[in-house]
């Protein structure tokens, strides 16, 4: 049929969202259903999943947009939105992007689609970037070991706190304690971990710690009301009882001012969102943690380290990770499995691109312009809390409510959760009118004041104690000195890009990491203003288009997930899981059962499983997987028999993590419920589930909800995430709440999980777009596909390596295991071998080692055509080829293409090539390779060297030219 014959509505169709997402066409998809004997779509989803559980009608969601509609209808909404001047503080900034980190980072799939640095060698870029953080907290904070970023400052302070109790000496103290000018949320996320660890709090004057027995504190700097003290005789009266201290520091004062690291603090943490992050409505913000370096071992999130190559370079990895949850399960530092990567390289950038010299201009003009407005204000009598600030003032007001209503007149936000007064911060984008319009708002128009004489005033007055100006040098590294013109830093960012391979270049198969396509309609509003530049505490009735818009969302989670409420607050899927275990504890609480504190976890989970069991206090059992890698019923149903009076809850996966439909889940669940606990499905593999089945329906209680997997918020490299728990309608009075802006539909007192109300929601806008442009049919088809590709690439790969497990009639979920360990028997190359030379073949290795050691776990994703799961099976055959000549002895078992993985154009241009293969062969070893040829830039990475010789700031210049 031509084009001319269609109709309207057929013409329309050709333009449907859902033909661009899914990646199989339908000419494919009966090709590909051919080669795995299966008639239709709908005969493929019968076979494989348990008619038991199969939703009875499709989702309420109504028809799928066009990109065109769904965009224009998201704009009306944004507009909605009001943006006022943000002079709020407490912890959140308007800041100015560079508009070259703003395009060619924020809004580049190259930095945006890239997965967690797992596999180094094809991620060196964004690992730099990561080192540049690090070097940039260690240098402001001054202390001598940097994270590469937490999830915001709220966690980060949590995370202090966990650390202080397992480092501390002090080992008979239980008590916390925080000073009452932290920021309020802060105190508040605090407040609910330590809930659930069983440690006391105390929160009170900063001086009252030094009468205290803590085994930690953790004070501001400067405070929350903008004071800037020296802390130096406080950190030593709780060292000197053993303790620990953490100082939650705002990162562009840090430029200006004497370092906590300088007064002796042990950890100092804070918000890096100041340095080119937008404010978000909250989020993604990435947040800065550092503390000594005896404390490496029990240091949160992720480290970057530089380690060195097979020829001896230089190489970057993320090093200790014996520390983290997916390796050590509930005896991890943490649930941790999500950073802010994306966002601690733009912060990093923009230390890149201004520099010291930069970052001295802007943090001295905002402390010039707050003591311009200080002056001002005292000139007319009104008094001040402080007289030593950085940026933030709290002013006296007779009026509070006239003073807060005169600024929103004039399209200003101040801070009103102060008794009696208001507070006042300013930031970089602040300008002489604002100072005006504040005088106006404080004074009333007719004010009289000359900014210039005022000027003139401040500039020979210091309203900091000379002793707490910054007098170590700082960024003094290299690469803080030389990329400030556009030009060069366009081509650092580039010249790192190319460094790394991300979704933008090929099929990125992760087993249970989704990586589907971001697509750019989905991606478009996260950086209009009306999302990015509103403060997350700002009135609630100026951000009514994010109200909108996260009400709407929620509502077509709620219909896709099968439960009745959902909270937004937790920004990770680590952070939703612990914040569903809070609901659920608090559950039994309210039930007169506190004492349940048994969670049974089947043996093949994720590590962040029992690793939030533990941080909600939990005692986790291990349940068997029988050897079709279920969970074995008849153990489930005698630990929980045995522990029924003690159960909490069971943490389930579906599919399983073993890639299958276990046919019985429902039984799972009615065992847990019929022994008094609730079921936690991990939703890690909803997107096996959407339209076809929901977590609800099957008879889960909570859930979490990955929305940077199933609903294609980016990884970005690591993360940004979101992690949003759905819940039965029983567990929502336990959801989390707020202590600055109040959610609706939860407990008044129930504790904050993150620092924003609604987590990072300025990426919210990217699965909103995408159920819309989706549409109920367009999710379920995505979900058949998704089966489609995983079974499609199970059979062509069942010739070559074993598929370790299926389901019924022989099928697989949405991924697949392939089982490596008899060769590696046979020929003693490894999964991590066969994962290193993907990277010569241009592809990202599947999951290597889980959930079974010495296994590949592959997830193509429903947006992967069959072109690019056919040469992702080919690259796959032709290593097993080479597999075979390493076992017939062809080639030596070290003097081959797999042990020597990955090549780089160093090797390939080498004179001294002694290989018993071919460079052809190493460096294009099948012919698709040729047209579109990543080259990894470093060969393959020593990690132990890198653990044992632990570097993780930014190594001199003449590192890299030796």
């Amino acid at each position: 049929m031509s084009e001319s014959t269609l109709s309207l509505s057929q013409l329309e169709q050709k333009q449907d969202f859902v033909r661009r997402h899914v990646g199989p066409q339908e000419a494919e998809i009966t090709q590909m259903l051919e080669s795995i004997g299966a008639e239709s779509l709908e005969q493929l989803i019968e076979q494989t999943v348990p008619a038991g559980i199969r939703l009875p009608e499709p989702l309420k969601l109504g028809e799928s947009q066009t990109e065109t509609e769904a965009l224009a209808n998201l704009k009306a909404i944004a507009q909605k939105n009001q943006i006022f001047r943000a002079n709020i503080g407490m912890g959140y900034s308007d800041t100015i992007t560079p508009n070259v980190i703003l395009r060619n980072v924020m809004e580049n799939p190259g930095w945006y689609t890239a997965y967690t640095p797992y596999q180094p060698e094809i991620a060196q870029g964004r690992l730099e970037a990561l080192l540049n953080f690090q070097q940039m907290t260690i240098d402001l904070t001054g202390l001598p070991l940097a994270s590469a970023s937490l999830l915001d400052e709220g966690t980060a302070a949590a995370e202090a706190m966990a650390l202080a109790k397992r480092v501390s000496k002090n080992k008979k103290s239980n008590l916390f304690f925080m000073a009452d000018d932290v920021h309020p949320q802060t105190i508040d996320v605090v407040k609910t971990r330590a809930e659930m660890f069983g440690f006391e709090i105390k929160v009170g004057k900063a001086d009252e710690v030094a009468d205290l027995d803590v085994f930690g504190a953790l004070l501001q700097y400067p405070g929350t009301t903008g004071e800037v003290r020296d802390l130096t005789s406080l950190i030593e009266a709780v060292q000197s009882k053993k303790g620990i201290v953490a100082v939650a520091a705002d990162i562009m004062s840090l430029v200006m001012l004497k370092s906590p690291g300088e007064m002796g603090a042990d950890v100092v943490l804070g918000n890096a969102q100041r340095f080119g992050v937008p404010m978000g409505y909250g989020g993604p913000h990435a947040a800065f943690f550092a503390t000594r370096d005896k404390f490496k071992r029990s240091l949160p999130g992720r480290i970057i380290g530089v380690s060195k190559d097979t020829r001896g370079r230089p190489a970057l990895r993320m090093a200790l990770q014996t520390r983290e949850q997916h390796i050590r399960r509930e005896k991890a530092n943490s649930n941790i499995c999500t950073a802010q990567v994306l966002l601690a390289n733009m912060a990093s950038f923009y230390a890149v691109y201004h520099g010291p010299d930069g970052l001295k201009t802007i943090a001295n003009r905002i402390h010039r312009m707050t003591s311009i407005l200080a002056a001002g204000l005292k000139d007319k009598g009104v008094e001040l809390l402080h007289n030593s600030f950085f940026d933030t003032l709290t002013v006296k007001v007779a009026d509070k409510d006239a003073t807060i209503k005169a600024a929103q007149a004039n399209q200003v936000n101040l801070r009103a959760d102060l008794d009696g007064m208001v507070g006042v911060s300013l930031d970089e984008t602040t300008t002489r009118a604002d100072l005006n319009t504040l005088f106006n708002i404080f004074l009333g128009d007719d004010h009289g004041l000359d900014i210039d004489a005022l000027d003139a005033k401040v500039a020979g007055e210091s309203v900091v104690a000379d002793e707490l100006l910054r007098t170590s040098e700082i960024l003094t590294h290299e690469v803080f000195n030389k990329y400030h013109s556009e030009t060069e830093m366009l081509r650092y960012i580039k010249s790192l890009e190319d460094k790394d391979l991300a979704l933008n270049h090929s099929m990125i198969s992760l087993g249970s990491c989704t990586m589907k396509l971001n697509a750019t309609a989905e991606m478009i509003p996260v950086t209009w203003p009306e999302f990015g530049k509103l403060h997350p505490f700002c009135p609630v009735e100026q951000a009514q288009g994010y109200h909108e818009m996260i009400n709407e969302l929620a509502d077509m989670l709620v219909e896709i997930t099968g439960y009745d409420n959902l909270s937004m607050q937790p920004n990770s899927g680590a952070q939703g899981e612990y914040a569903g275990l809070i609901a659920i504890q608090r559950y039994h609480e309210s039930r007169g059962e506190g004492h349940r504190n048994i969670c049974l976890i089947p043996s093949s989970a994720h590590g962040t499983n029992p690793a939030s069991a533990q941080m909600a206090n939990l005692k986790v059992v291990v349940v068997d997987c029988d050897k079709d890698g279920n969970v074995d019923l008849a153990d489930l149903k005698a630990k929980a028999e045995e522990m029924a009076e003690n159960l909490s809850c069971a943490m389930v996966t579906y599919p399983s993590t073993h890639g299958v439909y276990e046919q019985g889940i429902k039984e799972i669940c009615d065992i847990v419920h019929e022994h008094g606990g609730q079921v936690y499905m991990d939703g890690a593999n909803l997107n096996a589930q959407v339209g076809l089945t929901t977590p609800g329906f099957i008879g889960g209680d909570v859930s979490h909800l990955n929305l940077h997997k199933t609903f294609c918020i980016p990884h970005g490299g690591g993360g940004p995430g979101m992690g949003p728990i759905g819940v039965k309608s029983h567990l929502a009075p336990f959801l989390p709440n707020h202590p600055v802006v109040t959610v609706p539909g939860t407990g008044e007192n129930n504790g904050a999980v993150s620092a924003a109300p609604w987590g990072s929601a300025s990426i919210l806008p990217i699965s909103y777009m995408y159920i819309k442009m989706m549409g109920g049919e367009g999710l379920k088809r995505a979900s058949e596909a998704a089966i489609l590709n995983a079974n499609y690439v199970a059979n062509r790969l069942s010739g070559h390596y074993p598929v370790l497990y299926r389901g019924q009639n022989n099928r697989v979920a949405h991924e697949c295991i392939i089982d490596l360990r008899q060769l590696k028997d046979a020929s003693g190359v490894a999964e991590i071998d066969v994962a290193k030379r993907l990277n010569d073949y241009g592809f990202h290795s599947p999951t290597m080692s889980f959930p079974v050691a010495g296994t590949l776990m592959i997830e193509p994703t429903e947006s992967e055509s069959k072109f690019e799961l056919d040469r992702f099976c080919e690259a796959m055959i032709h290593i097993r080829e080479e597999i075979g000549k390493v076992e017939r002895g062809d080639w030596d078992s070290e003097d081959n293409p797999l042990h020597n993985a990955p090549h780089t154009l160093a090797d390939i241009v080498d004179d001294n090539w002694e290989r018993s293969y071919s460079r052809e062969l190493a460096a294009y070893p099948v012919e698709t390779v040729k047209r579109n040829k990543f080259w990894p830039t470093v060969n393959r990475i020593d990690d132990v060297y890198g653990d044992r010789n632990l570097m993780c700031s930014c190594p001199s210049i003449d590192t890299y030219r030796d």
